[in-house]
């Protein structure tokens, strides 16, 4: 398979050489797409040199923050145009470790429409949360499960593959979601239209390097969109 993997960055200056070289250790054969927000530390820059180095990095440069969906939405098109046949989703600031890859990868080949990477299933792990932030991560999840009857564990995860077809099924360019309302729909979409999902163990880590993009904003988005989706879906079910 010819896999692709969307990394967007915004100022991950700090971490973007030491994830490329870890994804090229990885996964030799793949291609990686850096989407960047016009990261004013260079990170652009630093990923292009990169790619002399290591072979196989493109760059799309975007002249500003856009957010997370977007950046996915822009690399899944440009992979579907490229004719790549599985697209990973995967953050630039080692929070996700690129040595998990091969599994995400595998678990597509095996027939999955989604191969998520899972904090949530054994085997899978955060070893250096607190007790109320994954308390909190896993209440989101259930309640993400329950609303839409997906029965997916951790449909937040951010670490995942889609194989092309499933990609190009779903009409992945009308989602308008950002950061974890993004991951829930995607993988509602996954699901609703037929499609299988897998969970893969992985371990989460927290980010060494940089500051988090993530927001009191984002998280309050997904709360609201799972709860309209799951309004939605009701009707739609009583009025057929």
């Amino acid at each position: 398979m010819r896999a692709l993997v969307v990394l967007p960055t915004y100022d991950e200056a700090a971490n973007i050489q030491e994830v490329l070289r870890l994804l090229r250790d990885a996964c030799p054969d793949a291609s990686v797409l850096v989407v960047d927000d016009g990261s004013p530390d260079g990170t652009a820059d630093l990923a292009e040199a990169m790619g002399a180095e290591i072979g196989n990095v493109e760059v799309m440069r975007r002249p500003s923050k856009s957010g997370l969906g977007s950046a996915y939405r822009d690399g899944f098109r440009h992979g579907l145009i490229h004719g790549f046949d599985v697209m990973v989703e995967m953050d630039s600031d080692l929070q996700h470790d690129p040595a998990a890859l091969p599994a995400l990868l595998d678990a597509v080949a095996d027939g999955a429409d989604l191969a998520i990477g899972s904090r949530y299933v054994p085997g899978g792990s955060i070893p250096d949360w607190k007790w109320h932030r994954r308390a909190l991560s896993k209440w989101g999840n259930r309640y993400a499960s329950r609303v839409l009857g997906i029965g997916v564990k951790d449909a937040t995860s951010g670490f995942r593959a889609y194989a092309s077809p499933a990609l190009a099924k779903i009409d992945f360019q009308t989602v308008r979601a950002d950061g974890y309302g993004f991951q829930i729909e995607m993988a509602h979409r996954v699901l609703q239209s037929g499609g299988t999902v897998r969970e893969v163990p992985i371990q989460f880590v927290d980010r060494v390097r940089g500051t988090s993009k993530m927001s009191s904003r984002i998280v309050v988005e997904a709360l609201v969109l799972v709860s309209w989706w799951g309004v939605r879906d009701r009707v739609l079910r009583f009025r057929r």
